[in-house]
């Protein structure tokens, strides 16, 4: 069950209108990393999560407070809108208030479609998608992605910081740096504490018998680059992370193997195959005849 307060865990008022800065502010809202995907990420991880305990009041808990965080976004989206100009100033591009909200930058969608207020898109108007959110039901995973959209979502916002000099919107950015510095050492944290605890281990899945994978190449660096210096890293010798393997280093990859001949699917996908055309058509029609569907 959702109750709603009408109240803001942070302030959320700009000192001035501002409409081109209003689109930007978009991206860490209906963007990928924004807090539309981190709201709806935590809330499906939680959901779908077949444990009780800290780690579920855990996901709930920050699912609800990024739910709060798209709602300050969307509330200092429609002040910067709020008797902003449409357009320029020139006379020539003022004329046609369309042209003006391009050239000046703004999106108009957020006048004629929202009536001056935010929308669930990105900074360039691509609508918001739930395919951005990972909840996969393995915690160790969904975690390290969780720690992943924290670390993305903390540097858009970090670069928007320096696009504006209104204190106001500065300082609710100050706010949303700050909770991304708690969450992601929160998520890096809670994977921490699934290992220590055994619910987890890497590689992920842990429960998958490692045995039935190709094992020979497990820990292997294999060079598919002209660069010389991958080989100098931790990932080319010693031991791996998950303390099951030895890694080690390939300067180039082995020969490959042949292609497989190209595919020949049914005639009646119509797909250009090595077939004659008049061949396609008579197969086709057999095979409707023999209702093989």
């Amino acid at each position: 069950m959702y109750f709603h307060k009408q109240e803001l865990q942070h302030a959320a008022t700009p000192d001035k209108p501002d409409a081109v800065y209003a689109r930007k502010l978009q991206e860490v809202l209906g963007g990928q990393y924004g807090e539309i995907t981190v709201a709806m990420q935590y809330q499906f991880q939680a959901w779908n999560m077949h444990i009780p305990g800290k780690y579920r009041d855990l996901v709930f808990g920050i699912g609800a407070e990024e739910m709060g965080h798209v709602e300050m976004l969307a509330t200092m989206i429609a002040q910067l809108l709020e008797k902003a100009p449409l357009g320029i100033t020139d006379e020539a591009v003022q004329a046609d208030p369309t042209v003006a909200a391009v050239v000046g930058g703004t999106d108009i969608q957020q006048g004629i479609v929202a009536g001056a207020g935010a929308r669930p898109v990105d900074s360039m108007g691509n609508p918001w998608s739930g395919s951005f959110i990972t909840a996969s039901g393995n915690l160790l995973a969904d975690f390290t992605s969780n720690a992943n959209a924290e670390m993305q979502g903390r540097t858009q916002v970090a670069r928007l910081y320096h696009m504006t000099d209104d204190h106001g919107v500065r300082d609710l950015l100050s706010f949303l740096l700050a909770r991304d510095t708690m969450h992601q050492n929160q998520w890096i944290a809670a994977a921490q504490e699934l290992r220590e605890e055994g619910y987890e281990e890497l590689p992920v899945p842990s429960n998958f018998p490692q045995q039935k994978e190709a094992t020979e190449v497990s820990y292997q660096y294999i060079n598919f680059s002209d660069g010389a210096q991958a080989g100098d890293g931790r990932w080319a010798s010693g031991p791996s992370p998950d303390g099951h393997g030895e890694f080690s280093y390939v300067p180039e990859p082995q020969p490959g193997v042949p292609m497989p001949p190209p595919t020949v699917p049914d005639a009646r996908w119509y797909g250009t195959t090595a077939t004659s055309n008049t061949k396609e058509k008579i197969a086709g029609a057999v095979q409707d005849k023999l209702h093989m569907e």
